[in-house]
């Protein structure tokens, strides 16, 4: 007879049957097989560390690097990671949690996943990429290479936007400088107000006159907050106080301003040389965003403009992603052909035997050199001048090549929608190539496990 209310829980947790159940259990298994993976990640989370029995318990190198690939598989944010880990069975069990442990705050979650470092997770992937050599799953035989773009968590730049987001920050600092250290008795006014507005009516302007107009004005309004930060900056520099704490926050609150000016400075500059002198400034000296100055102006095929940084992805006929490059600025993808051969080379100390690339990588120079590497078969998706018969041994295994590499395009478009690596939400360079090892090591831990269901 059903029952209108349960009077008392099951004691014993039930194991769940469930697919991602196996899979999180696959992958937990193989972690567990590779303990220099702990290792790695020890290594980073105690590098600061002087004295190593000293100070609160806290997240294993072990659960970090679990509750990471957790984040990445699941593209969750600090605050739905902290729910999830402590509220389902399953990622307390993957995590290795205890049933009585009360989970972690997001923001030990946050200070332990971005202590692991790009180099760490590129050496993590490594070992993940030899374990699937021995295990026959990945030989290396046969690879393809592709290019994409990782976005950074910036709005659409434009110069108006650029200046008011230097005002409002500017401004928002002074406020707290003012509101935090006695003494500060420096003027300034809040002029975030007036530079909306003029970034509004530049964004509404029809004619050229009257945009230059309202341009002249929101540079003269930056410039007056930029001068109200060089005298808040020099004041901070030189700040007295009995309380180191309060010595601290000075000095920290006097780089922030420091580093904005300098961006601010960058913005005026190419702000007027562009709208005020109508001269083109070149994309490798154009900064896009104050908070992520790093981003890189990506033109793909001479119509689609991203804001982000270029990758180069390598895969195997495993789906596994082998490799991966982040590159600086946007070189052409035939400057790096050479480079991502040899790479593969340090990964199985031999070159494959077949490389399926995408158009762009094309030229006759790419080819010569890949042929001079042993490499038998070299298929470009556009022949860009190039006979089948001096890329590969037979148009069949041209065209096999080709349906190959089209593989790759399938596992960037897997990646950015299941694994967070369409936009990096991570701040900062270094957190920027750390957020797409993570994902891709997240990608081919899943990879792993499913080929271990099959």
């Amino acid at each position: 007879m059903r029952k209108k209310n349960q009077k008392q829980m099951p004691l014993t947790p039930t194991t769940v049957d469930h697919p991602h159940a196996m899979e999180l259990k696959l992958i937990s298994r193989i972690l567990d097989d590779i303990p220099t993976i702990n290792e790695l990640a020890w290594q980073d989370l105690t590098q600061n560390v002087e004295n190593f029995g000293a100070g609160a318990e806290g997240m294993s190198a072990e659960q970090v690097v679990r509750c990471a690939i957790v984040k990445q598989m699941e593209d969750y944010g600090y605050d739905e990671l902290a729910f999830h880990i402590v509220d389902s069975s399953c990622y307390r069990s993957f995590c290795r949690i205890g049933i009585a442990h009360k989970g972690f705050k997001k923001s030990a979650l946050c200070n332990n996943i971005k202590a692991l470092s790009a180099a760490t997770w590129e050496a993590i992937n490594r070992i993940l990429v030899a374990y699937a050599k021995e295990k026959k799953i990945e030989k290396g035989r046969e690879v393809r290479i592709d290019s994409t773009v990782v976005s950074s968590n910036i709005h659409t730049p434009s110069d108006s936007s650029l200046l008011w987001d230097a005002v409002r920050v500017l401004t928002r600092l002074l406020t707290q400088a003012k509101g935090q250290f006695q003494g500060f008795d420096i003027p300034f006014t809040d002029h975030t107000k007036r530079a909306k507005r003029r970034m509004v009516a530049i964004m509404n302007a029809r004619e050229k006159k009257s945009r230059k107009r309202h341009y002249l004005d929101l540079l003269k309004v930056t410039s007056k907050s930029l001068g109200y930060a060089h005298r808040a900056a020099s004041f901070l520099t030189g700040y007295l106080s009995p309380d180191p704490a309060q010595m601290a926050m000075a000095q920290k609150m006097a780089q922030a301003l420091h580093t904005y000016t300098q961006l601010t400075h960058r913005v005026i500059d190419q702000t007027e040389r562009r709208v005020i002198h109508g001269k083109s400034v070149p994309a490798s000296e154009k900064i896009v965003s104050l908070f992520e100055p790093h981003t890189d102006i990506i033109v793909k095929d001479h119509r689609d403009t991203f804001y982000g940084h270029k990758i180069c992805v390598t895969g195997g006929s495993s789906n596994l992603i082998v490799d991966c490059v982040i590159c600086d600025g946007n070189p052409a993808d035939t400057t790096l052909t050479d480079q991502l051969l040899d790479r593969q080379r340090d990964l199985y100390g031999r070159y494959p035997l077949k490389v399926a690339l995408d158009g762009g990588f094309a030229s006759k120079d790419n080819l010569n050199s890949a042929k001079s590497k042993h490499i038998k078969d070299v298929c470009f998706a556009k022949k860009r001048g190039i006979e089948v018969e001096e890329m590969c041994r037979s148009q069949w295994v041209y065209r096999r090549l080709r349906r190959f590499r089209a593989g790759v395009e399938s596992g960037i478009s897997w990646l950015k929608r299941c694994f967070g690596l369409c936009r990096c939400i991570w701040k900062g360079l270094q957190s920027f190539r750390s957020y797409v090892w993570a994902s891709i090591v997240s990608a081919n831990l899943l990879t792993l496990a499913r080929k271990e269901m099959a």
